[in-house]
């Protein structure tokens, strides 16, 4: 049996997924963050460990081809990094190489079969990244949430906790959202909230956006406020590398969920977007294309990556 591997690591969590020559996932596997830039020589650990379950039963020798999306895969130049990956291939029987590409090519790979376009992506971070023959050539934002990442999840999330701290300390109405925001994190005072936050790591925020985005659906004025403001800096990230030769893929929760921060984006585009599925699959399907021909590979992506719910699965 032939098998391809395809991996999709970022900030939080590394997941793989192992197909057959004809598209059909047989094995997932997930684990801890996998970006290196991150967590250094431990995102090669769990990217490792994502991929030894994914194999779980299968030959790893029957991997012919394998795809990493990764987030941060600037920093496999530092050679240590590189050594750590090459030790986890071997580690888990890997004989073929494994092509490693940034995340923002898996995600594009996860919404089309283009080899050329851009992707936007909106999850805890926010890059929006012009791709030219499934290889990343030119990037917007994603600089990290002190410097950018500029309509994110954490920057959603933050600037809902920044505005209820004004709010509590000036002249401004509460509102649902702010009371909400109160209520998670345990505080009664723009004093508790603002020691609050300090204490918290950046994930903290992150986690606030789903929030943010419920209450902006529900009416309330600061979360509407706020997500129609990240969508409007996302949309200007994209704006930034100019218009795409090919399809625009929307990619991270924010932009792959129905959120009202999508619907605002989806708006304001000037032309149709694609919707980026499982870029662990995305990745699978990048290591397929390895192997076969241009309208295989077309056949392949529908077959994998149809809107009406992924891959299909063995036994299903």
């Amino acid at each position: 049996m032939v098998l391809v591997l395809g991996v999709d690591a970022g900030g939080t969590a590394s997941r793989a997924v192992v197909a057959t020559r004809d598209g059909t996932v047989v094995g997932r596997g997930s684990a801890g963050p996998g970006n290196p830039t991150v967590a250094g020589r431990a995102a090669a650990r769990s990217i490792g460990t994502a991929v030894r379950d994914a194999l779980a039963a299968h030959d790893p020798a029957s991997v012919r081809s394998g795809v990493a999306g990764i987030a941060g895969a600037g920093v496999m130049a530092d050679p240590e990094i590189t050594a750590a990956f090459g030790h986890e291939w071997a580690q888990r029987g890997l004989t073929c190489p494994v092509t490693m590409v940034g995340d923002a090519v898996t995600a594009f790979a996860a919404g089309t079969p283009a080899p050329s376009g851009a992707v936007l992506i909106a999850g805890t971070g926010a890059v929006a990244a012009r791709i030219d023959d499934w290889r990343v050539r030119r990037t917007a934002d994603g600089l990290g949430w002190l410097l950018g990442d500029e309509g994110s999840g954490l920057w959603l999330g933050l600037q809902a906790v920044r505005s209820v701290a004004r709010a509590w300390s000036g002249p401004t109405a509460h509102g649902e959202l702010a009371a909400a925001i109160a209520a998670q994190a345990g505080v009664t005072s723009c004093d508790e909230l603002v020691h609050w936050a300090g204490r918290q790591q950046p994930a903290a925020f992150a986690a606030l956006a789903p929030l943010v985005c419920a209450y902006a659906t529900a009416g309330d004025a600061l979360a509407e406020r706020l997500t129609t403001e990240a969508a409007a800096r996302l949309v200007a990230t994209l704006g930034e590398l100019g218009p795409p030769d090919g399809p625009v893929v929307l990619a991270g929760s924010l932009l792959t969920n129905t959120t009202p921060v999508r619907t605002a984006v989806l708006a304001t585009l000037a032309g149709p977007a694609a919707t980026a599925r499982d870029p662990a699959i995305g990745a699978a399907w990048l290591a397929l294309r390895q192997l076969t021909d241009q309208e295989e590979a077309a056949r392949l992506h529908q077959r994998m990556l149809r809107p009406d719910g992924g891959a299909t699965e063995a036994g299903h």
